[in-house]
């Protein structure tokens, strides 16, 4: 599932880079500097893997992570000068106490987002040096402390140092793959692209990005360990500069955030060129210069890295071949067994249902909704009985998006209570509506489009359990369900493309295949028919009515009134914020009240004419009607 599936040599280049790697300090044992300047690639590599992942994955920029490594070195320091703990105990003890703080600092900072987030993050940064300033019987202020080397001979140098470092890089890499491909992964990316629609879907957003942040400290601080023997001498302003954080950032947007070997890739360029600047450009200074213009020429000609560059030229050359057929022809063949399948899953969790069939599973009660002297829903009353389709008609600006938002959390009800499957949900997150199964799609699509067709639909969680977060995206149950539900909307050829490139008629489908995923009681369908090919919307009514022959309710705005006459029962009218009329269609298309507030005069029967109850019928007797008239004259 990775982006990485466009470059399929992608992973033996990697193995043959380790291979010179570990081959290096074989070749040449008495380089000193070249190993030192590999090392610290290998060190900046670290970081920018472990940044990339609540940076990258989850897109929240974080510009104090180098504090980490400071609060690696200060446990080795602290734990090897003042208590005499073995060093090979140091790394492991960085790493955890690095956690441990960004579990503490994320449940605040992960509350915020954007602008606010950045700056609280340097303010941590800045705050934790003035704490190793000052707890001076801990840290030794200003001072600093001093280590001394590990028990290995001297005349090996910096090549102990050197296979620690590239281990430790090594499983970073490995560790952010392993992310990516769960659905804890495909949970931080969707956080990234829309984190309102990613709760919608049964992501506990809060406890992915506290997650994202404390795992993305671990090597860190691990490495910040290995970093204070290295040195020998750990002081507050080296160990907390922001020019660390800086440099982390510089080479993951060099590279490419996101991706998987991106951050490697701007790690060793960004380290050679550091190099090259305080070597041939005057010193620390020419460094800060070099960063700074670097950053800008990033930013102005490689927004996306190195690696998305390469990649989308790769896509250029090499297009994945999709086969184009009839997407009606798709549906009516999808294969039987796959079909029945998801229906049986589909049944057995409403069967464990509480709610009957025929009894209320949604209760609006007395709900409003002002946006200053707007009333956007004024005291609405509904109900959704367990096992119907009911509609939800009325003019555009009367308030039914508005009570989508309001019965699947996107927004908070000034008044009222909202109950759902006998539990009172208008004070829960979004993300535990979804875990009821209580799904919904939207009137302009919410896809993630940086995604693959697959990964959007494999991103809902159904619970909260651990073993569901981290379970595997790419291949076994999920995975497989995932094609499965793509099949019976008939995209299933499309899993591997990006989701954004489809129409928008095809991601209207994925929408539904993705909420279909959340094993939904009731599904909320915002206009689902708008932007689908006419064609498919006699298959796309079939799919529903299999949904809810398999035990799923469904709730539906939708302006395509011959739709909404044919498909659903009961039909309820809204207008300004409230219901004026519900009952069944043919009911429904002959109420005054409804005809003047919405249907109008193209609904209105013929004096004297009670109509059939079929649309299609009255509107040919009507264009009859109209055809006599125009011959009499």
């Amino acid at each position: 599932m990775s982006r990485l599936r466009s470059l399929p040599r992608a992973h033996l280049i990697a193995g043959l880079c380790l291979v010179l790697l570990l081959l290096y300090p074989v070749v040449n044992p008495w380089q000193p500097y070249p190993q030192g300047v590999m090392l610290l690639a290998f060190l900046l590599a670290i970081q920018a893997s472990s940044w990339n992942i609540i940076s990258g994955y989850a897109g929240y920029i974080s510009l104090g992570h180098s504090m980490f490594l400071g609060l690696g070195s200060y446990t080795v320091g602290v734990l090897a000068v003042r208590f005499g703990v073995n060093p090979l105990w140091v790394a492991p003890l960085g790493g955890i106490t690095a956690v441990v703080i960004a579990v503490l600092i994320g449940s605040v900072v992960l509350r915020t987002r954007g602008h606010a987030f950045v700056i609280i993050t340097i303010a941590m940064l800045l705050a934790a040096q003035i704490f190793a300033v000052n707890l001076k019987s801990i840290t030794q202020g200003s001072d600093g402390i001093t280590l001394e080397l590990p028990f290995w001979d001297r005349d090996f140098q910096n090549i102990p140092f050197y296979y620690v470092y590239l281990i430790l890089m090594v499983l970073t890499v490995l560790f952010s793959a392993w992310i990516r491909r769960t659905k804890f992964g495909t949970g931080l990316v969707a956080i990234r692209e829309d984190e309102g629609k990613a709760a919608s879907i049964g992501v506990n957003t809060t406890r992915f990005k506290i997650v994202a942040y404390a795992a993305s400290s671990f090597f860190i601080g691990m490495a910040g360990g290995v970093y204070a023997y290295y040195l020998t001498f750990i002081n507050p302003v080296g160990s907390f500069a922001i020019l660390g954080s800086v440099t982390i950032v510089l080479a993951t947007l060099t590279g490419g955030r996101g991706t998987l070997y991106g951050p490697v890739i701007g790690a060793f360029i960004v380290q050679l060129v550091s190099e090259g600047a305080t070597v041939y450009g005057g010193g620390s200074n020419a460094r800060v210069l070099v960063f700074g213009l670097a950053l800008m020429l990033v930013v102005l000609f490689l927004p996306k890295g190195i690696l998305p560059t390469i990649e989308a030229w790769w896509r250029r050359r090499h297009p994945e071949k999709v086969e184009y057929t009839d997407q009606a022809g798709a549906l009516s063949r999808v294969p039987v067994t796959a079909t029945e399948r998801v229906r049986a899953e589909i049944a057995a969790v409403n069967e464990k249902d509480e709610v009957a069939p025929g009894e209320i599973l949604l209760d609006v009660r007395g709900v409003s909704k002002r946006f200053g002297g707007l009333t956007a829903v004024d005291n609405a009353d509904l109900t959704v009985r367990k096992g119907s389709i009911t509609a939800l008609i009325g003019p555009n600006g009367s308030g039914k998006t508005t009570l989508f938002n309001l019965i699947s959390g996107g927004m908070a009800a000034d008044s009222g209570e909202i109950w759902f499957d006998g539990r009172r949900i208008d004070g829960m997150r979004p993300w535990r509506r979804g875990h009821l199964g209580l799904g919904r799609t939207y009137q302009v699509t919410r896809l993630f489009k940086e995604m693959t067709v697959q990964e959007n639909v494999v991103a809902p969680l159904p619970d909260s359990r651990w073993r569901t977060m981290f379970s595997d995206a790419v291949r076994g149950h999920e995975a497989a369900r995932a094609r499965e539900l793509l099949d019976i909307v008939g995209l299933g050829r499309f899993a591997n493309q990006p989701a954004g490139a489809l129409s928008y008629g095809q991601q209207k489908l994925v929408e539904l295949a993705q909420v279909l995923m959340l094993e939904p009681k009731l599904i909320l369908l915002d206009e689902p028919a708008g932007g689908v090919n006419p064609s498919l919307l006699g298959q796309l009514t079939e799919v529903i009515r299999e949904l809810n022959r398999s035990g799923v309710t469904f709730l539906i705005v939708e302006h395509n009134i011959p739709l909404v006459l044919d498909l659903c029962d009961p039909v309820v009218v809204f207008s300004h914020g409230a219901p004026i009329a519900e009952g069944p269609p043919e009911r429904i298309r002959t109420d005054p009240l409804v005809l003047d507030a919405y249907l109008g005069d193209d609904w209105r029967p013929a004096d004297g004419d009670e109509g059939t109850g079929d649309p299609a019928d009255d509107r040919a007797d009507d264009r009859a009607d109209t055809t006599t008239r125009e011959a009499v004259q």
